[in-house]
């Protein structure tokens, strides 16, 4: 085994290992409440959440034998984030799987006790959820999306589809803080490709079509499209603006594939669920949270949609698309 294979394993075994601390029997039920923001047509309980069920099953954990699957969606409104974390609370779950800040933020506010499992985070420490990803301490670990380099590897995307970029476009909810801390790498990402970027920035339904007029107004050379709960709402739509204005988009989620974005680029959130599913194993066998390290993406994917590229007329490299993991044709 060489170093890096090495390294890998005892990064996984971080997570995945069991300690002797932790080889407890596990309850004979257990009740999970797993809190989606968006609604249920969007938060993809059945692709993601899928593989987050597959994974737990092969820990022994089996719906209906010893496990009760609580799923609740926020449809990112306050009043019933609260409510959710409220009803976990009074349905006593063993453990609350959360999929994005907002929701993280809420349950954290109001329970310091029952242990939390956070998926798909952009930005944990800088959010205040975790103290480090080392030690994240309290009652919250999990997976985040945090990964150097994931805003200029976006950038050298477009910049090898569209070679004569000079500006760009940002879209994204900026009051979110891992949408803020992603806002800040591109900016950085940026300057060291020489280009110029134009923030169009949202924070509610409401801002999205307005985002949408000034970056017709800019007629940018390409858009970035941060992800967040918004974006994942508006995916459709997002799509549709550029194809219809005829920008080169790159998406930081794999669920703007399916309605036909050109560039996808983002960790694998299958894989990040899997994981996330070995964390509420070690937490119903004894694990604290606070002393489990959150796990960032090591797994990544680029997805190139060759039908927008015909209809935007551009011809992807054929050095890129030896690099993609799914081609759509």
């Amino acid at each position: 085994m060489d170093r890096r294979m090495f390294l890998r394993a005892v990064a996984s075994g971080l997570v995945s290992a069991p300690l002797a601390a932790e080889a407890q029997p596990r309850p004979v039920n257990a009740r999970i409440g797993v809190f989606f923001s968006g609604s249920p047509q969007t938060a993809f309980e059945w692709t993601w959440g899928r593989s987050f069920v597959s994974a737990l099953g092969l820990l022994g954990w089996t719906e209906g034998q010893n496990l009760l699957l609580e799923w609740r969606y926020s449809e990112d409104r306050d009043d019933k984030r609260r409510a959710i974390v409220e009803e976990f609370l009074q349905l006593k779950v063993d453990v609350i799987v959360v999929q994005s800040t907002p929701e993280s933020l809420m349950a954290k506010r109001m329970t310091t006790t029952v242990p939390m499992v956070m998926v798909l985070i952009g930005d944990p420490v800088g959010a205040g959820l975790v103290t480090s990803l080392a030690k994240p301490g309290g009652n919250i670990t999990g997976t985040s999306l945090m990964a150097t380099d994931t805003a200029a590897k976006r950038l050298q995307l477009l910049k090898e589809i569209v070679p004569t970029a000079r500006r760009v476009a940002v879209l994204g909810n900026l009051r979110n803080a891992s949408v803020a801390r992603s806002w800040e790498e591109t900016q950085e990402a940026a300057e060291r490709l020489g280009l110029k970027l134009f923030p169009a920035a949202t924070s509610t339904p409401a801002d999205v079509s307005a985002a949408f007029a000034a970056i017709a107004r800019e007629r940018p050379d390409a858009l970035v499209v941060i992800l967040d709960s918004l974006m994942v709402d508006h995916r459709r739509q997002v799509v549709e603006f550029a194809a219809q204005h005829r920008v080169p988009a790159v998406y930081g989620g794999p669920m703007f594939v399916e309605p036909g974005g050109l560039l996808v680029y983002s960790p694998d959130f299958h894989e990040l669920w899997r994981r996330a599913a070995t964390y509420v194993d070690r937490i119903l066998r004894g694990a604290k949270p606070g002393g489990l390290p959150v796990e960032q993406p090591t797994k990544f994917e680029l997805v190139i949609n060759l039908k927008t590229a015909k209809v935007l007329g551009l011809t992807i490299p054929q050095s890129l698309l030896l690099r993609a993991d799914q081609i759509i044709e």
